[in-house]
């Protein structure tokens, strides 16, 4: 996949404490910001799936900005060892993701992880690895929230900030009416502003984005085929995030 940014050389960690340092190092090269009056034609979710057996599916689908349908799509199957724990997500679902979006001829303008970015105790989630190891645009929307917030207005579109001991590293955003919000953090090349503004445009009926919807669909329905089939691929052992 030529357009990965390859800025990761660790070696891939086998343990918890390994992986915080990887991104303690990391955080610093994380932009909150991206370019000015940058225009997104293309959208994609990324998303991931497992099984008892520690088998993962992780499907990305590429969606048109404007209209929301499916433009293409990969998936990619593996098997996870990184044991899970709180706020190490990435590391679970890097492998995978990765193997997936090497599948697409070209990067998508936009990345939407299901996870969160900067709204993360060392303030690098999944959002800000996989925006570093693509250089793509790459936005955090998670289910639940990392952080002290309010509750924000009834009303779609209202939000509120989420902090971490007093800093601001993301929103609480009402994407329908009276339904519970989403929480959005800066995953990497994007502000705030922007990140929210792009995710009330790919939630037109449903409290979850577009992407995140389309994406985790396929990585289930990837996931159920595969255990159908009796198959479950692992990746090589030398696997590290500076090349898929």
């Amino acid at each position: 996949m030529s357009w990965l940014a390859r800025v990761d050389h660790h070696p891939w960690p086998t343990t918890a404490a390994a992986a915080m340092a990887i991104q303690d190092d990391l955080r610093p090269q994380v932009d909150p910001v991206g370019g000015p009056g940058t225009r997104f034609r293309t959208v994609a979710g990324v998303d991931s799936a497992y099984d008892s057996t520690g088998a993962v599916a992780a499907a990305v689908v590429v969606l048109d900005a404007t209209t929301l349908k499916p433009v293409t799509s990969a998936v990619a199957h593996g098997v996870t060892t990184f044991p899970y724990v709180p706020g190490l997500l990435a590391f679970r679902e890097i492998p995978t993701t990765l193997a997936a979006l090497a599948e697409l001829d070209t990067a998508p303008d936009l990345l939407v992880c299901d996870g969160q970015g900067l709204a993360h105790p060392r303030r690098f989630g999944l959002a800000c690895h996989i925006g570093l190891l693509t250089g793509v645009p790459t936005i955090g929307v998670a289910k639940t929230a990392w952080g002290d917030y309010a509750q924000p207005g009834r009303g779609r579109g209202a939000s509120t900030d989420i902090t971490i001991d007093g800093e601001i590293v993301g929103r609480a955003l009402r994407t329908r009416t009276a339904v519970k919000p989403v929480f959005v953090s800066v995953g990497h090349r994007i502000d705030l502003d922007t990140a929210c503004a792009q995710v009330l445009a790919i939630t037109p009926h449903f409290r979850l984005p577009e992407t995140t919807r389309h994406a985790d669909h396929l990585c289930r329905a990837a996931l159920h085929a595969q255990r159908s089939t009796q198959t479950s691929p692992r990746f090589g052992p030398d696997y590290s995030g500076s090349a898929p």
